[in-house]
C-alpha cells in the first residue's frame, strides 16, 4: 500500500506528543522529516524514531518533492504563514489548533487550499476523547429530555507562570481561551450548531499574568445556555461535563487517558486497549422517570484521537469525506473573537447571519 509521506513542521510538545506518536501508528502514513532545530528534541527523534530524517529549516520539507502532506506543529503566530506557504507548495496541510488567529487569515487559507486543489485540515482532535463522545452519545439517546444547559471545563493547576512560554505572553492567539477553549468552541458547534449570540469574560488572575488565565465563554441557543470555562488555579478536580435536562442530569469527572498516556510516550497503535477509561470515572446520569428516581454509572465510550489521522490518510488515498473541515475549524476562530470583542465591550455579541459551515 502507498504510504503518504508527512513533513512535520515542530518538534515541541505538540509535535512529540500529539502528532508524531500518532502518526507512525497510522497505516498509509510514513513520518519522514521533523523540523527539530535543537538538540534535544534531535536525540527524542533518534531515539523514538530511527530512520526519520531531522532538519533545521522549513524549506527541507516544503521543497521535497517525495513530502505529500506537511503538518504544522508550531506557535500560533506562524500557523497561517507556514500553511500558507506550505499550501503554495503543493502540500496537503494538517495545522495544529487553533487554526489562525483571525477569521480573515482563516478565510484566506481557505480559499488557497480551494484554488490549488489540496486537503487542509485543523487538528480538533477533542471529537475523538472518550468523555465527549460519551457525551454526544447520551445527547443522541435523549435521555435527559429538552436540554436547558451543558457546562464544559478545562481546569488545571499550575499557580505560577513558564518562563519563557509563548502561550503566556500577551501575544495574538496566546492564552487558555485560544488552546483549550478552541477544543471546547469546536465541540459544542459540532453538538449544537451555531449559536445566536456570545458572551465572554477572560481574565489574567495569576501574579504577573500576560495572558487570559481564567475564561467563560457563553453560546446562546434558543432554550439553551452552553457555558464553557477554564482556569488555571483549580486545586481541586471539577466536573469536565455537566448537562441539565428536563428529565435530570449527567455530571462526568476525569479526562480522557489518551493525553497521559502520550505524554508518557506510550504508542496508540501498540496499546490493545488505547482509549479506554477506568471505570472509576465513568459519569452518573440521574433520572426522574415513570418508576421514579433513577441512579446510573454510564459506561464511557472508546476514546480513539487516532482516528483523526487516520481519515487524513484516507482522504489524500481513497477519497473519503474529511472529518474536520476547514470552515468548521475557521468557525471556532470567529467565535474566539466574538468572546475578544464581548469581552472588550462587556455584552453579548449577537451573531449577525450565521458562521461558514
Amino acid at each position: 500500500m502507498k504510504k503518504i509521506k508527512v513533513g512535520l513542521i515542530g518538534f515541541a510538545v505538540a509535535g512529540q506528543v500529539f502528532h508524531a506518536p500518532i502518526i507512525v501508528g497510522i497505516e498509509g502514513l510514513q513520518l519522514y522529516k521533523v523540523l527539530a532545530r535543537k538538540e534535544e528534541q534531535q536525540k527524542v527523534l533518534r531515539k523514538k524514531y530511527p530512520g526519520v530524517q531531522a532538519v533545521l529549516s522549513v524549506d527541507e520539507i516544503l521543497n521535497d518533492p517525495e513530502i505529500e502532506l506537511v503538518v504544522v506543529a508550531t506557535s500560533n503566530d506562524v500557523h497561517y504563514s507556514l500553511t500558507a506557504r506550505a499550501l503554495q507548495a503543493g502540500k496537503h496541510v494538517v495545522v495544529e489548533k487553533p487554526f489562525t488567529n483571525t477569521t480573515a487569515e482563516a478565510d484566506a487559507l481557505i480559499d488557497l487550499a480551494k484554488e490549488k486543489g489540496l486537503l487542509l485540515s485543523v487538528h480538533h482532535n477533542a471529537r475523538w476523547l472518550s468523555d465527549y463522545k460519551t457525551v454526544k452519545k447520551l445527547l443522541e439517546e435523549k435521555r435527559l429530555g429538552p436540554l436547558v444547559s451543558f457546562e464544559a471545563r478545562y481546569d488545571r493547576f499550575r499557580n505560577f507562570l513558564r518562563p519563557n512560554a509563548w502561550r503566556e505572553k500577551d501575544l495574538p492567539g496566546s492564552g487558555i481561551h485560544y488552546d483549550l477553549g478552541a477544543h471546547l468552541i469546536d465541540q459544542s458547534l459540532q453538538l449544537f450548531g451555531h449559536p445566536e449570540a456570545v458572551f465572554a469574560d477572560l481574565r489574567k488572575q495569576r501574579e504577573g499574568a500576560e495572558a487570559v488565565d481564567d475564561f467563560e465563554v457563553i453560546l446562546y441557543y434558543p432554550g439553551l445556555k452552553v457555558s464553557l470555562k477554564g482556569q488555571m488555579l483549580a486545586k481541586r478536580p471539577t466536573a469536565r461535563y455537566m448537562l441539565f435536562g428536563q428529565n435530570g442530569s449527567f455530571t462526568k469527572y476525569g479526562i480522557d487517558p489518551q493525553e497521559t498516556l502520550l505524554r508518557k510516550g506510550v504508542f496508540p497503535h501498540e496499546k490493545s486497549d488505547w482509549g479506554k477509561e477506568d471505570e472509576d470515572i465513568y459519569g452518573y446520569l440521574e433520572l426522574l422517570e415513570n418508576d421514579g428516581d433513577i441512579s446510573e454509572r454510564v459506561i464511557s465510550e472508546r476514546g480513539n484521537t487516532p482516528f483523526y489521522y487516520q481519515n487524513i490518510a484516507d482522504v489524500i488515498l481513497k477519497n473519503e469525506e474529511l472529518a474536520v473541515k476547514p470552515e468548521e475549524a475557521r468557525d471556532v476562530i470567529q467565535i474566539l473573537e466574538m468572546a475578544e470583542k464581548s469581552n472588550r465591550e462587556g455584552k453579548k455579541i449577537t451573531l449577525k447571519g450565521k458562521l461558514i459551515s
